[in-house]
């Protein structure tokens, strides 16, 4: 009997070198087939006579081949096979090209129903180009109706695909309904079985529609059950009390040389008081860029540190750990705590920049098991498994997109197994992102936890001027930059790669525009080159440079997105800017205006009326750049819908606030009438699925 769960492997029509192609697309089970959706659908529902034809249209018409004939040219290893199709009112020729096998599934002595695309031919007349045949009794899949087009790999096609879902379909199969009948008949949408049929062979638009929404709804509802359900359980944890020493923090403050935002001083309150609590805070930092994340933690892990305990700093980088490791020296140079760095690279302990030391890995690992390291700052290094902490109770992870769920998970259990004679306790969790993500997008993302935002930059701040230039008037820019370097300033020249490619014939590389620029352009000025291929000591090293003023001129690629700071650099260029998204132009554009100096951001691109860019120039609100990225390429586009690690119909969702909110509201009331789901094994099933083969990051 087939099931949702049977391999495809095991199913008699699809042989074993289909199957393996079949999980190049994902594709394993029943269940992975079924919800392989069409990405379009194209009509072919309506019926022409063949007179009534017309060219660059999609038709069906029925009648009887003839003609039937297969040519070869050897010379061009191509073959060309042809055939008329006649009803009563004309005849049209049909050509395939390289289809060879199409010959021999041409019945001349039966009706039959043809749907393609009327193209002209090389002679002036209408003919269809590779269109697909189906007897004229036989149950359509590819002709005559709404055809559904798949995503599709090298040796399966969408009609193939088609002939396989429609077999399966007519089986009895039994569907185990993961949403709850009283929730569907609530809300008007499809059981299972009846979408599943309905969104691969439709009638209508309206029923494609129809369908859709019930699986939008059923993606949406499984996320918001995992989100609550992930605040419940970790709402029963019991996590170590750090009391809020009001007077320390705002002596610690008063030595900062200058004002905190409202923001910054509203969202540190909210973690300060989180962490009082005996159940662990799971706080999201949402921030614009250059609007003081790493203060407001710095902030969160000196309370932590003054009552006794470890901190964890998590970033996604080398250089953005070493400059945390950096920064945290010289907040806390007054307050006698122990900092270590730990990455591939670097094993580095100190509590100030002068007693910095390079120790062995165990030796670090040996100060970190025993508490000699209060704060321990580094990449993934830090949840090796041989990484133990003594009293871990505060978890800070920057750009916290860039780790799943599984990585936080770890971190949690090393504080459960740490030998702090409290095995029960978890720790709080503080995550960051410099990505400015809207309320209902967070709240759809980021369910389970809790929101501040930093929706402020500091006073001192001025706004950078930003301006889309078009190549031609690139030479105008490039003296402004001599005159910035001339008056003591810094640049960064961006480009989208690191080097040339076939492909990307008018797209800028890194290496190549640097050797340019060098020999050209900027010939009495300091370049140096970034990009991702080099090694993590060989970045620093350059960073290094660069923040010290050796290097007048960055040329980079989008390594210098994240965290890098420099407040002496005051203009960027960014090369074919058409190629990023918006919240990347604007994480790009944070660089700069990091000081008191006015900065300037120029956009090369030969795109002159796009939208988006033409948003970089009106607007430094990342808040509102986001939103406009959203509504213009797409929450898969503006978080990349690979990096979310969601699925596509979620994705492509995840912004629609009436379905977010439908979703939640649905899930809340479930899990309130059965906070365990023993009512429900399917959708705890499903659950589990889900949370198993998606990670949140």
């Amino acid at each position: 009997m087939t099931t949702f769960d049977t391999s495809l492997a095991k199913l008699s029509r699809i042989s074993e070198t289909h199957a393996k192609k079949l999980e190049k697309l994902g594709l394993f089970t029943v269940k992975d087939l079924l919800y392989h959706f069409p990405s379009r659908y194209d009509d072919f529902s309506h019926i022409f006579n063949i007179d009534e034809l017309v060219e660059d249209s999609n038709a069906t018409v029925t009648g009887y081949i003839s003609n039937v004939k297969t040519t070869r040219i050897y010379k061009r290893h191509l073959t060309i096979t042809s055939a008329t199709v006649t009803d009563d009112t004309d005849s049209i020729e049909m050509i395939w090209f390289n289809q060879a096998f199409v010959e021999q599934t041409l019945q001349t002595d039966k009706k039959l129903r043809v749907s393609g695309k009327v193209a002209l031919s090389k002679k002036g007349a209408i003919q269809f180009n590779s269109p697909n045949v189906e007897r004229l009794e036989r149950v359509p899949t590819s002709t005559g109706r709404l055809v559904p087009i798949y995503p599709e790999t090298a040796g399966i096609t969408s009609k193939w695909l088609r002939w396989q879902i429609q077999m399966i379909l007519s089986k009895d199969i039994t569907y185990d309904d993961p949403i709850p009948k009283n929730i569907l008949d609530k809300l008007n949408l499809q059981s299972l079985g009846d979408a599943l049929k309905t969104i691969h062979f439709p009638k209508t638009e309206l029923e494609v529609e129809y369908a859709s929404k019930r699986f939008m709804f059923e993606e949406m509802f499984l996320l918001q059950l995992i989100t609550l359900r992930t605040r419940a359980a970790l709402s029963k944890e019991k996590a170590t009390e750090i009391p809020f020493d009001k007077k320390m923090i705002q002596n610690f403050i008063a030595t900062l040389p200058f004002k905190l935002t409202d923001a910054q001083k509203t969202s540190s309150f909210q973690i300060l008081k989180d962490m009082e609590r005996s159940t662990p805070m799971n706080r999201l930092l949402n921030g614009d860029v250059g609007a003081g994340k790493t203060l407001v933690a710095a902030i969160a892990a000196l309370q932590a540190l003054e009552s006794g305990h470890q901190i964890a700093i998590l970033a996604p980088t080398e250089v953005l750990a070493s400059q945390h490791f950096n920064t945290f020296l010289t907040l806390f140079e007054k307050n006698d705590h122990s900092i270590g760095l730990l990455t591939g690279a670097h094993k580095m302990y100190g509590s100030h920049p002068a007693l910095v030391q390079d120790v062995t890995r165990q030796k670090m690992l040996k100060l970190i098991k025993g508490g000699d390291i209060q704060l321990v700052i580094g990449t993934h290094a830090v949840i090796q498994d041989d990484v133990a902490f003594n009293d871990l109770t505060l978890i800070v992870v920057d750009e916290q997109q860039r780790f799943g769920v599984a990585q936080r998970a770890t971190l949690a259990q090393k504080s459960i197994d740490s030998d702090d004679g409290n095995k029960k306790a978890v720790p709080h969790f503080l995550t960051m992102t410099a990505t400015p993500i809207p309320r209902t997008f967070a709240l759809a993302l980021f369910g389970d936890l809790d929101v501040s935002l930093l929706d402020e930059k500091p006073g001192n701040r001025k706004e950078i001027k930003t301006q889309l230039v078009h190549p031609n008037n690139q030479k105008d820019i490039y003296d402004f930059i001599k005159k910035e370097i001339k008056n003591g300033r810094q640049a960064y020249i961006i480009l989208p790669l690191v080097e040339e490619s076939d492909a990307l014939k008018n797209v800028k590389a890194a290496k190549e525009e640097c050797v340019r620029l060098e020999k050209e352009v900027f010939i009495d000025q300091n370049l140096g080159l970034m990009h991702g291929r080099l090694k993590s000591k060989e970045k620093e090293s350059l960073m290094t440079e660069f923040k010290n003023g050796k290097i007048d001129i960055l040329v980079s690629t989008s390594v210098v997105e994240v965290g890098v700071d420099v407040p002496n650099a005051t203009v960027m260029i960014i090369e074919n800017a058409e190629r990023f998204g918006l919240s990347q132009l604007h994480q790009f554009r944070g660089r700069i205006g990091r000081d008191k100096y006015q900065s300037y951001c120029f956009l090369f691109s030969d795109h002159a009326n796009s939208q988006r860019l033409r948003a970089m120039e009106k607007h430094s609100d990342g808040f509102k750049l986001a939103e406009i990225d959203l509504k213009l390429r797409g929450p898969g586009e503006f978080l990349g819908a690979a990096q979310s690690g969601l699925p596509d119909g979620a994705m492509k969702n995840i912004a629609n606030t009436k379905l977010v909110t439908l979703a939640r509201t649905h899930a809340k009331n479930l899990l309130i009438s059965d906070p365990t789901l023993k009512k429900y094994p399917q959708l705890k099933k499903e659950i589990a699925h889900y949370y198993k083969n998606v990670h949140m990051e």
